[in-house]
């Protein structure tokens, strides 16, 4: 997520212009989002490996028919590395926690700084084929930075941080909730919108699935972009242009 604003008082180093791309308020959510996801993924696997069907409806057990049969994650792959549920539920009723209101943190300093309107806003002439072509191109040339607005996110990237964190990440608290035999009786009707314990089961599966695409794909870009500088910016908070000229500026 970008938070730019132009420091012209921070000293060149070559020919690299700074700017000030990420505010403390993203890279802290940033981090600590990082460390849990990796932890409810992980137990979250250990607990799919108990049961590793999946149904659509209120109940699903062994003689119902699943709409998919997950094969066995292997024990490198879980929180804890060996099988043990009820250690891999603990770790991830916690960090769920932290997930949930990091995210809602995350949200409410994010309309405050007005960071989701000036950085995340989708434009419907974004939207147009002609556009949408044009940045598919960039990223097949590996230009993920337009030199007219080098800070700027361009729709793609924009689509993808907007699913991850109005969509995906909502789902699977939501679906997660839905899960727990604690809620059922605070808010009977989340279950109900889930469709059933079955389903909200299927949906914290897909959602997962989700962010873990999403994740491969950042990862895998944060690396083409330059693995040092992003993962620099993501701890300052400055990055650098490459290729920017300060003589470009005066110009």
């Amino acid at each position: 997520m970008t938070d730019a604003t132009r420091s012209p008082d921070i000293p060149l180093q070559g020919s690299a212009t700074p700017i000030y791309r990420h505010r403390l308020t993203t890279r802290i959510w940033h981090w600590v989002s990082a460390i849990t996801v990796f932890i409810m993924i992980g137990s979250g696997l250990t607990i799919l490996n108990a049961h590793p069907h999946l149904y659509w409806g209120q109940f699903g057990a062994n003689s119902d028919h699943p709409w998919l049969n997950t094969p066995h994650v292997p024990s490198f792959l879980t929180i804890p590395a060996g099988y043990n549920l009820a250690v891999a539920r603990r770790w991830h009723l916690l960090f769920a926690l932290v997930l949930g209101f990091g995210l809602l943190f995350y949200m409410v300093a994010s309309l405050i700084n007005r960071h989701f309107q000036r950085d995340l806003a989708i434009r419907a002439r974004e939207l147009a084929p002609a556009h949408l072509w044009y940045d598919a191109k960039e990223h097949a040339a590996l230009r993920f930075h337009d030199p007219r607005q080098p800070n700027a996110r361009n729709i793609f990237q924009r689509l993808a941080y907007v699913l991850a964190i109005f969509i995906l990440l909502p789902a699977m608290i939501l679906s997660g909730l839905a899960l727990s035999p604690g809620m059922d009786a605070a808010w009977p009707w989340l279950l109900d919108l889930m469709g059933g314990r079955a389903s909200a089961r299927s949906v914290h599966f897909i959602a997962m699935v989700g962010v873990v695409l999403f994740i491969i794909v950042h990862l895998a870009l944060v690396i083409l972009a330059g693995a040092w500088p992003e993962t620099r910016s993501m701890i300052t908070g400055w990055w650098r242009i490459p290729g920017h000229d300060k003589r470009e500026d005066a110009a």
